[in-house]
């Protein structure tokens, strides 16, 4: 897969642009943390495209789910993504770190919260593409589509996380 700028702009566009409106429809449970669950929450460093507005969407549920979040803007996302140790096949248009693991794309902040209660032996969690109806790929009309939270294992191998919408 060719992670540029222009591929992921490109991506975005087919997928129903990366202009995101509100947390409308979304199918993630957006229900942030309580008590000293907020409180315990490490920082959540994320880099993105400078131009990119579903990653400020989705920055903002990190946020409001009880996160401390530093944005970075980066113009070579391919780089930081091979740094994390990101595979090709689980790519998005975000990347963010958070605990010793990397975060890759529209993840729902619940599912961040319960890989750093688990912390299993893990390089990270990848929502691949940009499907509307995950966090910060919210469609006005509430369309979602069915997608799946992936668990990228030390050798880089996969296995499903969570599944949205839950049923």
């Amino acid at each position: 897969m060719v992670r540029t700028p222009f591929a992921i702009a490109a991506l975005a566009l087919l997928l129903g642009g990366c202009s995101a409106v509100g947390s409308a429809g979304s199918v993630a449970d957006p229900t942030p943390p309580t008590g000293t669950q907020a409180d315990a929450l490490p920082l959540l460093t994320v880099q993105k495209h400078p131009t990119c507005g579903c990653c400020s969407v989705w920055i903002e549920h990190v946020r409001e789910a009880g996160f401390e979040v530093e944005a970075r803007d980066v113009e070579d996302m391919a780089t930081v993504k091979d740094a994390a140790g990101v595979p090709d096949a689980m790519a998005s248009c975000h990347t963010a770190e958070v605990g010793g693991y990397f975060i890759e794309g529209h993840v729902p902040a619940a599912d961040i919260a319960r890989l750093l209660r688990e912390r299993p032996t893990a390089r990270g969690l990848a929502v691949p593409g940009m499907p509307l109806g995950s966090p910060g790929m919210e469609h006005p009309d509430g369309i979602a589509h069915p997608y799946s939270v992936m668990l990228v294992l030390e050798d880089g191998s996969t296995r499903e996380f969570s599944r949205y919408p839950r049923e």
